[in-house]
């Protein structure tokens, strides 16, 4: 399939690499109309004539009709925010179960300690990752999963479930491992902000490459920058960590050229997660541990 993004026929300044199932027709999301397969143009589903003035609709080339997102993957119509679900769900669990002790809600020190980023220097490195789903005030929690609401699902649909996915755990990775980098050892740092930065970048990305309106997304970054670099008690590394990874991953999904696209989306998550393990490597050389 020649899923090359090319202008929508309705709005030709936005790039789109989908196509309407039964004309054929580029369309951008806002002209997209979820169908029992796939999507239509606005005309083929209202059962309007094509833009050939005949009585009946033009017939699709034979090819495969398959929808697909700028970034390569099936465009879904069922549930498009199941990734994005699942996250928000485990990020929530893991602060209940963190904060429950009996019928209470207090701190459970205990399993914190299993699961928060102490220890990443005595090898446990899964806490790189563990750390970024634990958070303690009710108010930190609230922000990012509101942010990760917001900012989910349009990625999501966008880059397709396992891409997010992907995006998602690297962006708290990277965070993480520029916290590790440049803190002391044992800095206390969790939560998903991390993450939800490199959905930020990963946003202005896709934008940009569809040549939507950047002012709102730019306007938005710079806002959580002030916050990040002014309020108290907030790991500027993990926010400007997971930012950078998460807007490189991203440029790297979208931007990859149609005929080796899986494969140099392969290689910049797997570029990714390389500069991850070298810097926590670094690290815990230079501590000598």
């Amino acid at each position: 399939m020649n899923d090359q993004a090319v202008g929508c026929y309705r709005h030709p300044d936005r790039e789109t690499g989908i196509r309407c199932t039964r004309c054929d027709r580029p369309i951008c999301p806002d002209c997209m109309v979820s169908a029992s397969v796939g999507f239509q143009c606005p005309d083929c589903a209202s059962g309007r004539t094509d833009a050939g003035g005949a009585g009946t609709r033009r017939a699709a080339p034979a090819r495969d009709t398959t929808p697909l997102t700028i970034a390569g993957a099936t465009a879904r119509t069922a549930d498009p925010r199941l990734v994005t679900k699942v996250l928000l769900g485990l990020n929530v669990a893991l602060w209940i179960a963190v904060m429950s002790v009996g019928d209470e809600l207090v701190f459970d020190l205990d399993l914190f300690t299993r699961l928060g980023p102490y220890g990443v220097a005595e090898g446990e490195w899964y806490r790189l990752l563990t750390s970024t789903f634990l958070h303690q005030a009710p108010m930190h929690l609230a922000f990012n999963m509101l942010s990760l609401w917001w900012l989910g699902p349009p990625l999501e649909a966008a880059l397709g479930r396992v891409r997010f996915l992907a995006l998602y755990l690297l962006s708290g990775l990277g965070g993480s491992a520029l916290t590790y980098l440049v803190t002391g050892p044992y800095e206390p740092s969790l939560g998903a902000s991390g993450a939800i930065f490199g959905l930020l970048g990963a946003t202005a990305v896709l934008m940009r490459r569809l040549n939507y309106d950047m002012r709102p997304v730019i306007a938005l970054l710079v806002l959580n920058l002030i916050f990040t670099f002014t309020w108290h008690n907030i790991a500027w590394q993990a926010h400007i960590g997971g930012l950078v990874l998460g807007t490189a991953v991203a440029y790297g999904l979208v931007h990859a050229p149609r005929e080796k696209r899986a494969l140099v989306q392969r290689l910049t998550c797997g570029a990714a997660l390389l500069a991850v393990v070298v810097a926590v490597v670094a690290r815990t050389l230079q501590l000598g541990v």
